[in-house]
């Protein structure tokens, strides 16, 4: 009995002289599935991040943080190790995260309202919510 591809069955594999050979990886790229949503779980992971409310802080309390400030600010030679609590705000969506910088303060910029750590953290005072230390009889570690 006559086969009908008996004629090409056993003609050698057809390779392209103006081709380069496809790696076996590349051309099971070609069928992976097709993500028509693409950026969508980025999306929905951004959507669920948490962020913080920036707490408003009374008179008391800013006029606590400006004795601190003048107190570090009077011992700075000294180099004394303080915490300092301040407010980041998001860049992506309302509210921000509350970070702690522990360390030492190289200077503090009255002007440009900034406190400025020794590992070069610029701290803007407008956003510290608190500042701890030895210096002060209330370092956390």
């Amino acid at each position: 009995m006559m086969n009908p591809y008996d004629d090409i069955i056993n003609l050698p594999r057809h390779t392209s002289k103006s081709r380069p050979h496809m790696s076996a990886h590349d051309r099971a790229a070609q069928f992976s599935p097709f993500a028509a949503l693409t950026g969508y779980d980025s999306a929905i992971t951004e959507t669920g991040r948490l962020t913080d409310k920036k707490v408003e802080l009374d008179e008391y309390s800013k006029a606590d943080l400006n004795e601190k400030l003048s107190k570090i600010n009077g011992q700075i030679d000294e180099q004394p190790q303080v915490s300092i609590t301040y407010f980041q705000p998001d860049k992506k969506k309302a509210g921000g995260t509350y970070i702690t910088a522990t360390g030492v303060v190289k200077k503090i910029n009255p002007y440009e309202r900034t406190v400025v750590m020794q590992d070069a953290t610029m701290i803007p005072m407008d956003d510290i919510s608190e500042i701890d230390g030895a210096m002060f009889g209330t370092f956390k570690d």
